[in-house]
């Protein structure tokens, strides 16, 4: 048990993030059965993704920082978990990584899951970064509320690392195996999935039951980000994005062949698609198990 208050604000974490319980509304609230995030870290995530929709919309506001995330109070934090009614689900890193390297030091999401265990409220961590498969947080999750994404866009380590600082995809993997075998409602999470960035075969090949795919959306900071995505297929916008049609995505989609997959989709109509003709489970794009 890690009780007592967190050590705050030193080792690249320099200020309070207050904005961390937030229910999100419209489109994407709209199609979202966990649209209410508990985001410990913010403002900033070492991660970094090029492709990270949180950094652009940060980005434009000069409000993020990588190198400098802020940090929750826990005893805030506690304090609001306190007051979701049990059998709810949060999602734990909507914006910013729960994981990310600075949760080493101040351990503000292993306090905040021990909160939500006491509240039986349940836990949606989407992730990039093994962390989240250490012993010290296997012995934490509660089976019964704890439900498991771990998002990659490759499987190579070194294009990886070329776009993002999250863990090397081969640790995320192995990740997901550990939770996996301990019996965690876990999926792999092709987030964004980029046709030319995954060797299908390999992706094919893993021993995974269950995986969520969510396409890359385009603005115009993810173009000046990113290499080696060909923009010119991004043809379809909504939402102040580019997407790829629906026929492209279907067209990708077919290329994968292990486990369940279930898709989550930000353009309505592609949604709806998917919904009626993907999704195992048409109410939950997450397709989340429940003991």
């Amino acid at each position: 048990m890690r009780g007592g208050t967190a050590p705050r604000y030193k080792e690249g974490c320099t200020s309070e993030f207050k904005s961390f319980y937030k229910t999100v509304n419209g489109n994407e609230g709209e199609k979202c059965n966990y649209s209410t995030r508990l985001d410990l870290y913010g403002c900033g995530c070492f991660h970094n993704c090029d492709y990270c929709y949180a950094r652009s919309l940060l980005s434009f506001r000069g409000l993020w920082d990588e190198k400098n995330p802020r940090i929750a109070d826990i005893d805030k934090v506690r304090r609001k978990i306190r007051t979701i009614k049990p059998g709810s689900i949060v999602r734990l890193g909507g914006m910013t990584d729960c994981f990310q390297p600075c949760e080493r030091a101040h351990h503000v999401t292993y306090q905040a899951i021990e909160a939500l265990n006491q509240q039986q409220v349940g836990y949606l961590i989407v992730t990039k970064s093994h962390l989240v498969a250490e012993p010290e947080y296997l012995e934490l999750f509660d089976k019964h509320l704890a439900h498991i994404q771990v998002s990659v866009t490759t499987l190579d380590d070194g294009r990886s690392a070329s776009y993002e600082r999250a863990s090397p995809p081969s640790k995320r993997i192995e990740a997901i195996y550990k939770l996996q075998e301990q019996g965690f409602d876990v999926a792999i999470r092709l987030s964004p999935l980029i046709e030319d960035f995954i060797d299908f075969d390999k992706l094919n090949a893993l021993e995974i039951g269950q995986g969520l795919v969510e396409f890359l959306r385009v603005n115009a900071w993810v173009r000046r980000w990113m290499s080696g995505v060909d923009f010119s297929k991004y043809t379809y916008h909504q939402s102040g994005y580019d997407h790829l049609p629906l026929e492209e995505k279907i067209r990708i989609l077919d290329r994968i062949r292990f486990g369940t997959i279930t898709v989550c989709d930000d353009v309505t109509e592609h949604y709806q698609y998917f919904k009626e003709h993907v999704n195992p489970n048409r109410e939950d794009c997450c397709n989340l198990r429940f003991i």
